[in-house]
């Protein structure tokens, strides 16, 4: 067990960067001790409420062991794992795999999510008592509940549990077999759009059902200003809701695809107006924190150019230089703010505890590099960040008091 204290390096402490040294503890071997931090920025580690790890049923795509080593390349000391599996996790025996794996391989903690309804198809609920005390909320990320009916006893069920419903809000009748977004780019280039609406229209649909339920509600990946403007609203009403989005939606458009499958996502990465709502809603409070939406996929599911590629992308690894770089560096928003949205806010929100002697990560913020996803610790390359140039290298991260990550 090493322990000691940080001399030498500016250390987030209590909302600003002082020079002030802090007392930490980890485990580590010969192979990496001296942890070398003088010159560095140390910051308490990141939770990510929005991952997809893969296993078990799909770890062609990523492991528990590859994506939270990948994690922890990023700052992140604590990531959410979606139950979009095989088996789905919608009762305990069906969870257990998961959290077998996460037991043996996860180098960050790993909270796993449990589904909504029952092999995330929409129409039984899950057995969502049994789940509780295992997961960190329930989703069925990737399909949104359609029914009315389901999703409002989803959320009167729970609440009695004190658990969050996290929403991915997509309404399937108005997607229209789309999948970039509706707008300049799918027109000029005859792909098939998805509307906005279809995002909204859900988001819309679910505050009504918060209103009548008082559960606790929590939006996936938003992509739309009218989805910005909702949520802002329910929180004027004083609703129990809050919200996240990906560095995509904030640092893209659909102005700057390519004809490639690392462009999409669900949902797409949408007009100019949408990511300038977005930004102002990272600046007023709108939206509570970014999450990555990690979702690695094989190279041959993601070399089908966007009509036949699979969707999603991945980008944890480089998460919080891209903030950095593109947000924070040019004055959009300070670093106070930033560590709001990537551990602050997240782990308030869905009660994880991260104490930051046992849980912190050092980056060099003056290290400019190119982004190369042939260098990630992740099963998936497909990133629409390929080739940006950043500032800020994450050389050590420290998680749940083990070393994590270690540049060598």
């Amino acid at each position: 067990m090493l322990k000691g204290s940080i001399p030498g390096a500016q250390v987030w402490l209590d909302g600003r960067l002082t020079g002030q040294s802090f007392s930490f503890s980890c485990a580590a071997d010969s192979r990496t001790l001296p942890i070398e931090l003088q010159g560095l920025t140390v910051f308490p580690g990141f939770a990510d409420v929005h991952v997809h790890f893969r296993e078990p049923g799909f770890s062609y795509k990523e492991t528990i062991a590859s994506g939270s080593r990948a994690a922890a390349r990023g700052g992140y000391c604590a990531v959410c794992a979606m139950p979009n599996l095989k088996p789905v996790p919608d009762c305990r025996e069906n969870l257990e795999p998961e959290l077998e794996a996460i037991r043996r391989d996860a180098a960050v903690r790993v909270l796993p999510y449990g589904a909504i309804t029952k092999g995330e198809r929409g129409e039984e609920l899950a057995d969502m008592e049994a789940l509780a005390p295992h997961v960190c909320a329930f989703s069925d990320d990737g399909h949104g509940v359609q029914n009315d009916e389901m999703m409002r006893a989803a959320m009167l069920r729970a609440k009695s549990l004190g658990k969050l419903i996290v929403a991915h809000c997509e309404v399937n009748s108005l997607l229209n077999g789309g999948y970039i977004h509706d707008g300049s780019y799918a027109r000029s280039h005859g792909h098939r759009g998805i509307c906005s609406e279809s995002e909204w229209r859900q988001v819309e649909r679910d505050l009504k059902l918060v209103r009548e339920t008082g559960c606790g509600y929590h939006v996936c990946h938003i992509s739309t200003k009218e989805s910005v403007a909702l949520i802002r609203q329910a929180k004027a009403e004083g609703l129990d809701v809050s919200c996240e989005t990906g560095p995509h939606y904030l640092l893209l458009d659909d102005s700057m695809l390519q004809e490639d499958g690392r462009f999409k996502m669900n949902p797409p990465v949408r007009d100019r107006s949408d990511r300038e709502a977005l930004i102002e809603g990272i600046c007023d409070g709108t939206i509570d924190m970014i999450a990555t939406d990690h979702a690695p996929h094989s190279a041959e599911e993601k070399a089908k150019g966007l009509a036949g590629s699979l969707m999603g992308v991945v980008g944890i690894e480089v998460a919080f230089p891209l903030l950095y770089t593109y947000l924070v560096k040019p004055g959009v928003i300070g670093m106070a703010r930033l560590v709001e949205l990537m551990r602050d806010n997240p782990c308030k929100r869905f009660g994880i505890e991260l104490p930051m002697e046992e849980n912190f990560t050092a980056f060099d913020l003056d290290e400019e590099y190119v982004i190369d996803p042939a260098e990630f610790l992740s099963m998936g390359r497909a990133t629409p960040f390929a080739g940006w140039k950043v500032n800020g290298r994450c050389k050590v991260t420290v998680a749940g008091g083990r070393l994590a990550w270690v540049e060598e």
